[in-house]
C-alpha cells in the first residue's frame, strides 16, 4: 500500500480484510504489525461481525470446519487441535464464543502437561490457530461438590470470561448445606486470575447440567431444580442464563410441558434465538421437537416444528444459519450427520460419519481474540489469586 496514503485511511482498509488476509499482512510493516496485534484493532475488529459464519464439527476428539454458505458443506477442512488439548484424559466443551472455543478437561499423565487429574480450561481460536490454557480451582470435597464450567465473551470489552460453579452432587447435601464456599468463580484473560463473582448467585437446589449455548454474550445452561416435597424430591427442568457482562444470573422457567419432561432435552441456537430440543427417542414413534423461546420473555416458548425420521437414532445437533436444522441419523449401521429441511422434508448428506453420541455442533465467526496473547502459555497460581506465566513451548 502506498506510503503517500494516510495511515488513518490505511486503518479503514485494512480492518475490512479477512482474519488470514490479516495474520499474513502482519509482515508488511512494523506499523501494520503493530496495529494489527493491538488490542484496539482486534476489539473493533471483533465488533464488526462482517465475517461468513462457519460451523465446527467435533466427532470423536476431531474438529472439522465447514464454511455456512451457498457452498455448503464443500468448504470443509480439518482442523489441527492445540497441543495444550492433547494434554487432556478427556474434555468438554463449554462455549462458543465470538469465534473463541472453550474447552475442560483432566490431565493425563506423561503428556508434558501439568500434573495428572489436573482441571484445567482452554481457551482456543480455531481460525488463527491459538490457544491458553488456565488452571482451574480445585473442589475440596468431591463426594460433596462438583465442578461446572462455562465459556464466553463479553459483549462490550470482547474479554473472554470462564465461570466456574461450585455445585452440590449430592441430593441429601442440598438441605444440610446453608452455603456453597466459592459458589461462582470467573477467571478473565484481562486480569488473568480467578476471583469471586460479583454477581447474584443461583441458588444451591440448582444442578447445571452438560447443555449450554452461548447468544450474543450470554450464557445460557439447561439445569434440574431439585425441591424436596412432602419428604420427596421433586425435579423441574429450567434453563439459567449468565450474562457475561453483568455476571447476573437469572432463571427461565420453561412451559409444564417441558419443566416436567423425562425424555432428553437439549439447548441450542437458532437464529439468535435461544431452542430447546426435545427428544422422544424412546418411543414408538419416535420424534424430536423444537421449542424457540420469543423476545427472550420467559415461559414464551412456542413449539416451532417436529421432526419425524422413524427410527430411533436420530438426534438434533444445532441449526445452520439458514435455521435448517443439523441431525445426526443412523443409516445402514452407520452415524451420518445430515441436514435436513423441515418443510421440505428433504435430507443432504454431511459426509462425515461418526459413532453414537459423538457430534457435537457449534456456529463461530472467524475473529482475532487471542491474537495478542503468547501461544500455549498456561495462567497459574491459583492459591494466591494471581496468574503466573509459563511457557510450554
Amino acid at each position: 500500500m502506498s506510503n503517500n496514503l494516510p495511515f488513518e485511511i490505511q486503518t479503514e482498509i485494512i480492518k475490512r480484510l479477512p482474519v488470514k488476509s490479516l495474520i499474513q499482512f502482519r509482515s508488511v510493516s512494523k506499523s501494520w504489525k503493530s496495529l494489527i496485534e493491538s488490542v484496539d484493532f482486534i476489539v473493533r475488529y471483533n465488533a464488526q461481525q462482517t465475517q461468513l459464519q462457519h460451523l465446527v464439527i467435533r466427532y470423536y476428539d476431531n474438529f472439522i470446519s465447514v464454511v455456512d454458505d451457498d457452498t455448503f458443506p464443500l468448504r470443509k477442512v480439518h482442523v489441527t487441535i492445540p497441543w495444550c488439548v492433547k494434554w487432556y484424559n478427556f474434555f468438554w466443551i463449554v462455549g462458543c464464543s465470538n469465534g473463541l472455543m472453550g474447552l475442560y478437561g483432566y490431565c493425563r499423565e506423561g503428556c508434558g502437561g501439568p500434573n495428572s487429574r489436573t482441571g484445567m480450561a482452554v481457551i482456543w481460536n480455531l481460525s488463527i490457530r491459538k490457544a491458553v490454557a488456565v488452571v482451574v480451582p480445585y473442589v475440596k470435597n468431591q463426594m460433596i461438590y462438583e465442578n461446572v464450567l462455562g465459556f464466553g465473551v463479553c459483549r462490550e470489552t470482547s474479554d473472554p470470561k470462564i465461570v466456574k460453579i461450585t455445585q452440590i452432587n449430592s441430593l441429601e447435601a442440598t438441605e444440610s448445606i446453608t452455603c456453597i464456599p466459592s459458589q461462582v468463580e470467573v477467571f478473565t484473560l484481562t486480569t488473568k486470575a480467578w476471583r469471586n463473582s460479583y454477581g447474584n448467585l443461583p441458588r444451591k437446589s440448582i444442578k447445571f447440567g452438560d447443555s449450554k449455548v452461548v447468544i450474543e454474550g450470554v450464557l445460557y445452561w439447561l439445569a434440574i431444580d431439585r425441591i424436596k416435597l412432602d419428604g420427596e424430591f421433586v425435579f423441574y427442568n429450567l434453563v439459567i442464563s449468565f450474562d457475561m457482562t453483568s455476571e447476573e444470573f437469572k432463571e427461565i422457567n420453561l412451559p409444564d410441558t417441558l419443566a416436567h419432561n423425562h425424555h432428553n432435552l437439549h439447548i441450542s441456537n437458532l437464529l439468535n434465538s435461544l431452542v430447546v430440543l426435545e427428544s422422544h427417542v424412546y418411543s414408538n414413534d419416535p420424534v424430536s421437537v423444537v421449542w424457540m423461546m420469543k423476545d427472550g420473555v420467559p415461559k414464551s416458548f412456542t413449539k416451532l416444528f417436529a421432526i419425524n425420521f422413524h427410527t430411533g437414532h436420530a438426534s438434533l445437533r444445532g441449526f445452520r444459519k439458514s435455521g435448517a436444522p443439523i441431525v445426526a441419523l443412523a443409516e445402514d449401521g452407520r452415524l451420518l450427520l445430515v441436514v435436513y429441511e423441515p418443510y421440505a422434508k428433504h435430507i443432504d448428506d454431511f459426509w462425515i460419519h461418526g459413532g453414537k453420541y459423538s457430534f457435537l455442533v457449534y456456529p463461530y465467526v472467524k475473529s482475532l481474540l487471542l491474537l495478542d496473547q503468547p501461544d500455549h502459555i498456561v495462567y497459574n497460581d491459583i492459591s494466591k489469586w494471581k496468574a503466573k506465566n509459563k511457557r510450554l513451548m
